[in-house]
């Protein structure tokens, strides 16, 4: 036993010394920082972006962000396929926004005109930013998830918000985009239409009001109130719920979802579900509207991805 214990003690220390000189773990890649940082578009606090510039002689494209979190939290930083923009030369614009209970507690109805107001608002403020950014004020592709999401295809159905006649200039720039490509977006905010396509639905009554704007966890508590009082918001719905804006003028879309549908049938996630997606593509083909819709076993799809889908439509 005691010629043992040499030994061992000499092991541990031999362990010892090969930890204490083993080749450190590589340093986390750091995140690119913005070129630059929190440029107002506005006068509230949340009304600021972050601008990432492609290096190029001729103006870019540009990925226009809308970060997620239900209207309700979330943050512009660290925008999804940045890194596959800029390395393709497509500069991107990641933006805060007003949330939907803000809007509430100050007496806004609908809540949710604050959010897509300040998308609308932001990505007219970035085109009158095209000279000095070097930006081609055409080429701009809307992306986010979840809220961000259904930000995006706002923007991409709605009819031009410029005012040609504002005194504002920046009220004169276009709205329109050159392409969207969301993930997991919700792409109706009508309860009739999500029963049918997803029954236990239980996202988009904080949109119009249907929430305590002092308490988040509330937000999808109240879906049944607000399929009972659909008739009372209904005009909201038809100015705000992508699924109503959508025209045969409208540009291309490219929707990506980690599920598979069943329509008419509950889902794990409904909030993100691709019963959303089906229902779109469906709308949108009969209205002669471009919609690539992507998700596990889908067919005919042609990009792999959202940075794909992003990098061949606006550098085509």
């Amino acid at each position: 036993m005691r010629s043992i214990i040499p030994v061992f003690i000499s092991l541990l220390c031999v362990l010892s010394v090969s930890a204490q000189t083993a080749a450190p773990k590589p340093a986390a890649k750091p995140r690119r920082a913005p070129t630059v940082a929190n440029v107002a578009y506005g006068s509230h606090e949340r009304q600021v972006l972050d601008f990432y510039k492609a290096e190029s002689a001729k103006p870019t494209p540009l990925l226009f962000f809308i970060h997620g979190g239900g209207w309700v939290a979330g943050d512009k930083a660290n925008p999804g396929e940045l890194e596959a923009c800029i390395k393709a030369g497509i500069s991107v614009v990641s933006i805060n926004y007003r949330y939907s209970w803000q809007a509430h507690l100050a007496g806004v109805m609908p809540p949710v005109e604050w959010p897509l107001a300040d998308a609308a608002r932001a990505l007219q403020f970035v085109r009158s930013k095209a000279g000095e950014w070097n930006l081609d004020k055409q080429r701009i592709g809307a992306s986010g998830g979840s809220a961000g999401a259904c930000s995006s295809l706002y923007l991409a159905f709605h009819d031009d918000m410029a005012d040609p006649k504002s005194s504002d200039p920046i009220a004169r720039e276009s709205t329109r985009l050159w392409c969207a490509a969301v993930n997991g977006a919700q792409t109706s905010l009508d309860p009739k239409q999500l029963i049918e396509w997803t029954p236990n639905s239980r996202y988009g009554g904080h949109a119009f009001g249907f929430m305590d704007p002092n308490d988040r966890k509330t937000r999808d508590t109240r879906f049944a109130e607000f399929l009972e009082k659909r008739e009372s918001v209904l005009k909201w719905i038809k100015m705000y719920s992508p699924y109503e804006l959508v025209s045969k003028d409208d540009p291309p879309v490219y929707l990506k979802y980690g599920d598979t549908p069943a329509l008419g049938k509950p889902q794990k996630d409904p909030t993100h579900t691709s019963n959303y997606g089906v229902k779109l593509q469906e709308h949108c083909q009969s209205i002669g509207t471009e919609c690539e819709l992507n998700y596990p076993g889908a067919l005919n799809v042609k990009h792999a991805g959202i940075a794909e889908f992003l990098i061949a439509t606006l550098k085509k």
